[in-house]
């Protein structure tokens, strides 16, 4: 798979990888942002236990 991005990806290696950490970061905003506070609503903290 990370193969793959690699290879699909144009230029030299060090545009490579500032594509795929700006890519990264947007991943991980896009989670911050939309799916974390969506998931929160449906988990309900007092019904949770660690034994």
């Amino acid at each position: 798979m990370y193969a793959a991005l690699w290879r699909i990806l144009p230029g030299p290696a060090w545009l490579r990888v500032l594509v795929l950490v700006a890519a990264a970061a947007v991943v991980v905003y896009g989670l911050f942002t939309f799916v974390f506070p969506w998931v929160s609503t449906l988990l309900n903290p007092d019904e949770i236990s660690v034994q």
